[in-house]
């Protein structure tokens, strides 16, 4: 783990190999540990960048103004980077779609993984999804709300727990008790978002546009990624992996990095 100054916070990253730079993005729900079976695979050929998203993981959490967005292109200037390609997963996706957008020059691709879109408002299905699945929960009980988020997210409506690899649900778990405490942290923050969001926006993304999800996730996480795929102009939509839910890539590593190495610049 290393640590860089990024306009005014000191934000944590993996790093491994040599080649054209890729930055990971990570779910809300993680930090940048999720990617733990990508960082090698692709090093092979890249320069790979796991970042924790400011108050995620080991990365700081300054009382400051900032976007997610901005700080992705911090950090490459940090590291003499002048254009990444980006792969993002969940809330990582929408970071990654909201880079570039806002900075179209410093984006060389995106690869979206279960993405989520800025300003994408959950339809009533998938509200009703969760009070049937998990109900009401204490959003300061972290024990209580992980224990929920991994039932709706990474196993799935569709699987019962005990499909799923207990080694993933625990580590899933323990990922998402500490993201938890960065979004309540966050709450206390000006986070700025941008405008207009990415919704309304995907037909101006410029750049080669990789998306897929896990055949196990919410419905409206795939739907999502037809949706971008059909809008971006130069997207291409992977067949959903089969038993995979929304940490696709911690899940079911093999065809996503064999999907990744073919795509990347």
């Amino acid at each position: 783990m290393t640590k860089i100054e990024v306009n005014g916070a000191m934000l944590a990253y993996d790093e491994a190999g040599n080649g054209t730079p890729v930055v990971l993005l990570h779910a809300g729900i993680a930090d940048r540990r999720m990617w733990r079976e990508q960082i090698d695979a692709l090093a092979t050929r890249h320069r790979v960048i796991a970042l924790d998203l400011r108050g995620y993981g080991e990365s700081e959490l300054p009382p400051t103004p900032f976007a997610h967005h901005d700080d992705v292109v911090g950090l490459l200037d940090a590291l003499g980077m002048a254009r990444a390609a980006l792969v993002g997963c969940s809330f990582g996706g929408a970071v990654a779609i909201d880079t570039a957008l806002a900075h179209p020059d410093r984006v060389s691709a995106l690869a979206l993984l279960g993405t989520a879109v800025s300003g994408h408002e959950w339809s009533e299905q998938t509200n009703d999804l969760w009070e049937s699945l998990v109900g009401d929960v204490d959003p300061e009980d972290f024990a209580a709300a992980a224990a929920g988020e991994v039932r709706f997210w990474v196993v799935g409506p569709e699987r019962a727990p005990e499909q799923v690899d207990p080694e993933l649900l625990r580590f899933a778990t323990a990922m998402d008790e500490r993201a938890l405490a960065a979004e309540l942290a966050l709450g206390a923050v000006d986070v700025a978002e941008l405008h207009p969001p990415a919704t309304g926006r995907l037909r101006e993304l410029r750049v080669p546009v990789l998306v897929g999800a896990g055949a196990a996730d919410v419905p409206e996480i795939r739907q999502l990624a037809d949706h971008i795929a059909a809008e971006a102009p130069q997207a291409v939509r992977l067949p959903d992996v089969p038993d995979a839910a929304h940490l696709l890539p911690l899940e079911r590593p093999t065809p996503v990095n064999t999907a990744l190495l073919n795509f990347l610049p």
